[in-house]
């Protein structure tokens, strides 16, 4: 497990967190967690664990049963409608679909968040920042006047990394990015999540994935969810030597030989 640390240090901080939906069965049953600023966490786990259930209380679409949820220093439950919209500008989020705006261009999608929260920028800057994010992912300026349609599925997943970063946001949430994708682009993703988070100065990134084999390749620290509790907390090696029977079957069909 990790270390107790200070809080002033923390990038997620969540504190004893229960949601049920129904009153009778929780989902997450006392989750305690510590995501340090700077860090790749990935956050693993069979499919109904509670990883898209924990994702949604980090960006506040969620309210917990009880328990807090604190990002960046900051309760969420304290701030109203407007102040969270607001605070979420220190997200960026990259979906499992891309989720790309399919009437906009590529260009026109990553420039959409810089003019719904940037709007003192001028329109020649705004496409500036734009342009830059789209080089620093890779995607050539050919395509940056396509249509989500016209361009290819790591094209795709390449301008919704480029809109999650348009903010200079503190805080990556990739939500499974590379599910339904061959092993060729899969890696690739893997590889951009990697280099994205070496160059993002300090951002702290958070993988949530099924892909053990990738989270054990790119990822810091390690998280594994088992029916609304975190079954082990750690590194890599942990996972290798740990003696709980699940996290030996969960290692034993996730890692690719």
């Amino acid at each position: 497990m990790m270390d107790k640390i200070k809080n002033n240090t923390l990038a997620i901080q969540l504190i004893n967190l229960k949601k049920s939906f129904d009153a009778n069965k929780y989902v997450l049953k006392g989750i305690n967690l510590e995501i340090p600023k700077g860090s790749l966490t990935a956050i693993i786990g069979f499919s109904g664990t509670g990883k898209s259930v924990l994702l949604k209380h980090m960006l506040g679409l969620y309210q917990p049963t009880s328990g807090q949820v604190k990002i960046l220093g900051t309760d969420l439950s304290t701030l109203n409608d407007n102040e969270l919209t607001k605070f979420r500008c220190r997200y960026g989020v990259l979906f499992q679909s891309s989720a790309l705006f399919d009437d906009m261009t590529v260009l026109e999608n990553v420039c959409f968040p810089l003019e719904e929260h940037r709007r003192e920028l001028s329109k020649e800057e705004v496409v500036a920042i734009a342009e830059k994010k789209l080089m620093m992912v890779g995607l050539d300026p050919e395509h940056y006047s396509k249509l989500p349609s016209q361009i290819s599925g790591g094209m795709q997943k390449r301008t919704g990394l480029a809109r999650a970063l348009a903010l200079d946001p503190e805080i990556l949430i990739y939500d499974e990015p590379t599910t339904g994708l061959d092993p060729i682009l899969t890696e690739m993703i893997d590889n951009l999540i990697l280099e994205t988070h070496k160059l993002g100065g300090g951002t702290t990134s958070i993988m949530v994935s099924h892909d053990l084999s990738a989270a054990f390749r790119i990822a810091d620290h390690i998280v594994m969810l088992d029916a609304g509790n975190v079954l082990l907390s750690g590194t890599a090696d942990d996972f290798f030597k740990s003696d709980i029977e699940l996290v030996k079957r969960f290692v034993n069909k996730g890692i690719k030989h």
